[in-house]
């Protein structure tokens, strides 16, 4: 793993459940990408949510933006959303994984 994308998802309140089920339905998504190494949803608190994976290089990355996750996150955003969702590209230093 090289590369990867830490994702913050800030949810309007009435569409934090909504928002949790979207992300934990994306899973299966993840799971069927074959560029992607490792894919975590998390959420901060009542109304913060994030996502973090990672790849094996840039055309992974890529492709994963490009998938069906990002599509479902877009359409999300215009109406369940309070912003719209920071995507940051990260190098990985290092990982630790048993």
């Amino acid at each position: 793993m090289k590369v990867g994308l830490l994702v913050r998802i800030e949810a309007k309140p009435e569409y934090a459940d909504e928002v949790e089920a979207m992300l934990r339905g994306a899973q299966e998504l993840a799971e069927q990408e074959e560029g992607t190494v490792t894919w975590f949803a998390f959420r901060e608190n009542a109304t913060t949510f994030g996502v973090f994976d990672t790849f094996e290089d840039e055309q992974g990355r890529q492709a994963h933006l490009t998938g069906r996750i990002a599509a479902a996150l877009g359409e999300v955003a215009q109406t369940k959303l309070s912003a719209p969702p920071v995507i940051a590209p990260v190098d990985l230093l290092g990982a630790k994984v048993s």
